[in-house]
């Protein structure tokens, strides 16, 4: 008896811990050195007032399209202007790289509630300040950022919705990193409700998907799924031998070619499902 109390109490310890901790595990702002350039930054509020920034990349207003993007949990957005540049010149799309608080140089912790409050002030903003049309923003997401963007999606739907090495939910990705016990009552005490395959499967958007087949962090069989549960599936690309986060250099040409037909771009007959 004194055993089996033992062990509850443990349990009951380690399910408290998660409680409190899970935004903690979710989100990681790595450590930033050194200054964020001042060129295409932008800054804007929240609806509870905590300042944001971004970095647009390129001319919203010559440009055929904006593409808003949501990076992953330890990732930087000022950290992706490069690959914005890249996107830019291969598509001519705009690139707005939102970020979330708690990172760079902002103040507040992220949550799960505090993200979907960051990626609709990004969305206002840029329709706003902007002036873009609603059909001319395509989002893109990448690792949690695509349950980023699916949600926002589901509020505010885009031209196209790219989603780069994505989730199937949160509740999935408890199951590989949590013991079987807590899997049980993650629903109970999870605050975060990421649940891509239940919105794409309802969002009457096209969904593209690129997932590599190496991928430690997210398996891949997510991806595949993430793209067979969409009410509209846009274009898929396995990538063979790529990782969580060098999808772009081991796909080479075949990932701008996912790109380009994601939103939308002429293509040499480019197929809805590929491997590269």
């Amino acid at each position: 008896m004194i055993a089996v109390l033992l062990l509850l109490v443990l349990v009951l310890a380690a399910l408290a811990l998660l409680w409190r901790k899970q935004e903690r595990i979710l989100f990681q702002p790595p450590r930033m050195l050194g200054e964020p350039p001042l060129t295409g930054r932008v800054t804007y509020d929240a609806v509870d007032g905590q300042p944001l920034l971004a970095f647009m990349v390129g001319d919203p207003a010559s440009a055929p399209g904006v593409l808003l993007c949501f990076h992953g949990n330890a990732d930087l957005a000022v950290w992706q202007i490069d690959w914005a540049r890249a996107v830019e010149r291969r598509t001519g799309y705009a690139v707005f790289l939102a970020e979330y608080r708690g990172y760079m140089s902002l103040g507040g912790s992220p949550t799960y509630e505090s993200s979907r409050l960051d990626a609709r002030a990004a969305y206002d903003h840029l329709r706003v300040a902007f002036g873009v049309p609603r059909e001319r923003v395509a989002y893109f997401g990448h690792s949690l950022g695509s349950g980023v963007a699916t949600e926002l999606a589901e509020l505010h739907p885009p031209s196209a919705l790219l989603l780069q090495a994505p989730f199937s939910s949160a509740r999935a990705m408890a199951r590989l990193f949590v013991v079987p016990p807590v899997v049980l009552v993650w629903r109970a005490i999870s605050r975060i409700h990421f649940d891509t395959i239940r919105v794409v499967a309802d969002l009457d958007v096209p969904v593209s998907v690129v997932h590599g087949t190496r991928d430690r962090v997210v398996p891949v069989r997510m991806g595949n799924e993430v793209f067979e549960c969409a009410r509209r599936k846009g274009h898929l690309l396995v990538v063979e031998n790529a990782g969580h986060n060098d999808i772009a250099e081991v796909a080479g040409d075949k990932y701008w070619q996912w790109f380009r037909a994601a939103l939308h771009l002429p293509i040499n007959a480019y197929p809805q499902q590929e491997r590269a």
